[in-house]
């Protein structure tokens, strides 16, 4: 049995163990409730590591246009990076979030929303992404974002 690095829940780095193994990422977004509330699942179907906000109304932030709020494109966002630093490293803990900032491109409308995140940087203590977030065509995201992690 491996043993976990001091201050890793050993149930959160046994999680990530299995999800990367089996690579059924719902065993990860299920046990997080902000995932769950947001409906924010992981894909990859591609090759890639991609998130999924599945629409639902409650994520509508301005009703008369109607427009995904900016809180919930965030939201996607950091899960998007922190998720792509999970699956991609041999992180055995929940990286935690320096900064992160984030630029609205375009209204959301009330349908589905991908993101993707590419880490730009990945040194010992510090990992730095880019994250793109679109709707119904990838080259035209709706959002955009850089953040920074502090790793294990």
């Amino acid at each position: 049995m491996q043993s976990t690095p001091p201050g890793t829940s050993p149930r959160v780095a046994e999680l990530l163990r299995q999800v990367r193994q089996s690579g059924d990422y719902r065993l990860l977004t299920d046990v997080i409730p902000y995932t769950r509330f947001l409906g924010i699942g992981v894909e990859n179907t591609t090759g890639e590591v991609l998130c999924r906000m599945r629409y639902a109304p409650m994520l509508i932030g301005n009703s008369s246009i109607p427009a995904l709020h900016g809180g919930t494109l965030g939201g996607l966002m950091e899960s998007a990076a922190i998720f792509e630093l999970l699956l991609r490293t041999q992180e055995e803990r929940v990286p935690k979030i320096i900064s992160i900032t984030v630029d609205f491109l375009r209204s959301g409308k009330p349908q589905d929303t991908l993101a993707k995140a590419s880490i730009t940087r990945l040194g010992r203590r510090v990992a730095n992404l880019q994250v793109q977030a679109w709707q119904e065509d990838r080259s035209k995201p709706i959002a955009s974002a850089s953040a920074l992690f502090l790793l294990s």
